[in-house]
């Protein structure tokens, strides 16, 4: 039998506050629980402000993680539950199915009036992977090819079509066969792209203008070659925008830094507010109207919830305190800021390999100490698990300074920060003061190492008991 449920959501968390672990490990991911507790990450968290999480004594944590870039404007904007708010009390006629609705068709003109003339309609969607599950389907449409193109250590979400585009194997391992015709190229490798174009049924290339795994920037002058050898090829040019939009990167779209006109655009994550899913794939016009070619196919894609108005509102509001709060400049400025205060860690720090980002989308990469000692310890911890090493760094950083951030992607030693667009400058700064004091720390790597280790197996063990 059900256990019994208080009447109100305001019931249900001021009487089962302090249960979020015990239901996930009964009910979601019991191994994410093991991850958490193992870290000390394993928190009751009552509260979302702003840049800021809240813990259930009333601590407040700087948010690096961002929702992995869901929270541009920040947790709990008032603009934005207003216009939730605003929209549920309007009782609109929302997703007649056969009929449509004011609010998505205002986005898609908002949206496509700051994109770039490449591109004349929107498919909505409710996520980032079904942005790119459509791209994949427009594209073959489209063109009647059918090979998908992608970089090497891409990522563009979960489900089985998009997953057919990650080039990382820790997320494709085990559910294959996946999609047919998709192959990766190295990122950055103009050569390698030529060769696979010539064959001539590549329906799309997508690539993510930085790409999210690792923070890689693309070399100069890669994308806009891409772009121009997928033209000659009459091949699709993609720009995965998930986590780059939207003024991540200090323009509202990344490909504006490179002056790109692709033929399809893929948006979700921080268009949400960080309340409502959404997705949205700009699409070109030749492109649109190959796929909707007639009354008969004009449903041969959609989605039940793509485009309701609740998710429309949300996205509204977000682009509106974009503007107001001028937080895509804002994005680039405190951007520069955060760069200018931590390149400098890699001139002072042997084990400090890369500092990069662009906007507010920033890592830092770590490799091997020069010492001997330091060397044999570092093989010998990175062969039994590859990047524990920044661990050393994320789990002080949590525990001493309030600080919330991870590594940039499987089986690597970057550490990644995707702030709220709204981020206090006096935070950026108080990042950076305590990423150098948490550097300095771990590189005197062997009694680093010992703490940590010392922290974390009392931790394992507690959690396996």
């Amino acid at each position: 039998m059900a256990a019994e449920q208080p009447a109100t959501i305001a019931a249900t968390l001021a009487a089962r506050t302090g249960e979020e672990m015990a239901l996930n490990d009964r009910y979601l991911n019991p191994q994410m629980g093991r991850i958490l507790r193992t870290l000390g990450f394993d928190k009751v968290w009552t509260g979302g402000d702003g840049a800021h999480l809240i813990d259930d004594s009333g601590e407040r944590y700087l948010d690096l993680f961002g929702g992995y870039g869901v929270f541009a404007i920040g947790r709990n904007h008032p603009s934005a539950i207003a216009a939730v708010r605003e929209t549920m009390e309007a009782a609109t006629a929302n997703m007649p199915q056969l009929g449509v609705t004011l609010l998505s068709g205002v986005l898609a003109e908002q949206l496509l009036a700051r994109a770039p003339g490449s591109v004349a309609a929107m498919v909505p969607a409710n996520s980032g992977t079904e942005a790119v599950e459509a791209a994949i389907k427009v594209a073959r449409a489209a063109t009647g090819r059918p090979r998908v193109l992608y970089a090497e250590h891409a990522f563009h979400g979960l489900t089985l079509g998009s997953l057919s585009l990650n080039g990382n194997a820790e997320f494709r391992d085990g559910f294959g066969p996946l999609l047919q015709g998709c192959q990766a190229v190295p990122f950055g490798d103009a050569a390698a792209l030529t060769d696979q174009l010539a064959r001539g049924d590549v329906a799309a290339l997508v690539l993510e203008p930085v790409q999210g795994k690792g923070v890689n920037l693309p070399p100069d002058g890669y994308l806009a070659e891409a772009q121009r050898l997928c033209r000659e090829a009459g091949t699709l040019f993609v720009c995965d925008e998930v986590q780059t939009g939207v003024g991540r990167t200090g323009r509202f779209l990344a490909l504006e830094h490179w002056g790109l006109q692709p033929d399809m655009i893929c948006v979700a994550k921080a268009l949400s507010g960080g309340l409502v899913p959404i997705g949205a794939l700009l699409v070109s016009r030749a492109a649109f109207e190959k796929v909707f070619d007639g009354m008969e196919r004009a449903v041969r894609h959609g989605s039940t919830f793509g485009g309701n108005d609740l998710a429309a509102a949300a996205a509204l509001a977000t682009l509106q305190v974009i503007d107001e709060q001028r937080l895509v400049e804002r994005s680039a400025s405190l951007g520069e800021l955060l760069l200018e205060l931590t390149r400098p860690l890699v001139e002072r720090y042997e084990i400090v390999r890369d500092v990069r980002g662009l906007g507010l989308m920033w890592a830092i990469e770590f490799g091997p100490p020069s010492g001997a000692v330091g060397r044999r310890l570092w093989a010998g911890v990175e062969g039994r698990q590859p990047g524990l090493f920044s661990q050393l760094i994320t789990v002080p950083l949590f525990h001493e300074h309030r600080i919330l951030c991870q590594v940039a992607g499987h089986h690597m030693n970057v550490i990644k920060a995707l702030p709220s667009l709204t981020v206090e400058e006096e935070e950026i700064r108080r990042f950076a003061a305590a990423l150098e004091q948490t550097v300095a720390a771990a590189e005197r790597y062997p009694a680093a190492l010992a703490r940590f280790g010392l922290r974390t197996g009392l931790r394992a063990a507690r959690v396996r008991r």
